[in-house]
């Protein structure tokens, strides 16, 4: 009997998905990496401990399927229920249940665009597109303003987007570009929308408001937060929806069984047990963007406002590409995005006061060249 080859048992679908790429994670000896958004400073000590004192006998044993613990002290921190959350193996993980659980395939539903439509903001977080067209679904990118805040209300229909779409995320504050949106904004639009809003916060500690309400206030609007950006624990991978019960429920029913790592929910039970030394990072970071902002705008840099812990900037004379390979040289990563709308920016992420005055120097160096 002849054997089929193997591309042909891959669905057409996944055959011609172009992949998430995430940013590099080099091995290279003494390089300074500015290029995931990862927080550069460490867990708290006491976080620390806590995954120390559990690498016991329980590693042989499944860890709570729902996370409960962590859900009611996230709970008690939100003015929520528990019932209101739900945890997950870092956002993406969520992301990608609510394409699952809100979303119709296409094919299947040709006549109904509504409920087969995934829509977002471009640019943003490239895993949207790739979740959408991994779930089927109808995938409706709607254009920033070229200064990448958001479109008025008004023009919204005008530019394509849809109220009526099964699923919308909303990053905020925004990715790449850094720029914060208002509550005020965010309102108006869950206001209008008829589908399931979901406002990724992966972000929101380095900004100046967060949106948090809105999820509470509309029982279509899920905020989307991580422990990864802000409290060093990409590694653990632990995010989590806040939203509806009746939502989080229908999310909860597509969820992975044991979908959360036990020592991820230590690490992040012990983390809520010492948000002080968190917050007073968050203001170190966000004083260390500012000055960075200062700096590179002196040497001729176009750096676009941020509330979050990167900036994106447009540097002089030479392209982004070409100031991405300079820089590598001078063993500084960052990330450079192919995409027509940031090809011209390099997206830099917020290192230690010592690493982003090496950076400073670095870019000052190769612009007098």
């Amino acid at each position: 009997m002849a054997i089929r080859a193997p591309r042909k048992l891959i669905r057409p679908l996944i055959q011609r998905l172009q992949a998430y790429v995430p940013g590099e994670q080099p091995k290279i000896p003494g390089l300074i990496k500015l290029n995931t958004n990862e927080n550069p400073y460490p867990p708290s000590p006491k976080v620390l401990a806590a995954v120390r004192a559990a690498v016991d006998g329980r590693l042989r044993l499944y860890p709570n399927p729902s996370a409960s613990a962590l859900r009611e002290r996230l709970a008690k921190l939100h003015g929520c229920a528990p019932e209101n959350l739900i945890i997950g193996n870092g956002s993406d993980e969520l992301l990608a249940l609510a394409t699952r659980a809100f979303v119709e395939p296409a094919a299947k539903l040709k006549s109904q665009i509504s409920a087969t439509q995934i829509q977002f903001f471009s640019p943003s977080y490239s895993l949207y597109p790739v979740l959408a067209k991994i779930a089927g679904a109808q995938c409706n990118a709607i254009p920033l303003n070229a200064d990448f805040t958001l479109p008025a209300l008004a023009s919204l229909p005008q530019r394509g987007w849809n109220f009526k779409a099964a699923l919308s995320f909303i990053t905020t504050p925004n990715a790449p570009s850094g720029c914060g949106f208002s509550v005020t904004e965010l309102d108006a639009l869950c206001a209008k929308s008829r589908g399931v809003v979901v406002l990724d916060e992966a972000y929101v500690e380095f900004a100046r408001e967060n949106a948090l309400a809105l999820a509470l206030k509309y029982p279509h609007v899920i905020i989307s937060r991580t422990f990864s950006k802000a409290y060093s624990l990409c590694f653990q991978r632990i995010g989590y929806f806040v939203g509806h019960s009746t939502l989080i429920a229908a999310l909860d029913k597509v969820r992975d069984s044991y979908n959360v790592n036990g020592l991820g929910q230590v690490a992040a039970l012990a983390t809520l047990d010492d948000l002080p030394h968190y917050q007073r990072n968050f203001r170190r970071i966000v004083a260390t963007r500012e000055q960075v902002t200062r700096e590179l705008t002196g040497l001729g840099w176009r750096v676009l406002p941020s509330q979050t812990n990167f900036i994106l900037a447009r540097p002089p004379r030479f392209s982004a590409k070409n100031w991405l390979a300079k820089l590598r040289a001078k063993q500084l990563l960052v990330r450079w995005f192919k995409y027509p709308k940031v090809r011209n920016y390099l997206r830099i992420s917020i290192g230690s006061e010592p690493e982003m005055k090496q950076f400073v120097k670095a870019a000052r160096q190769i612009g007098a060249k």
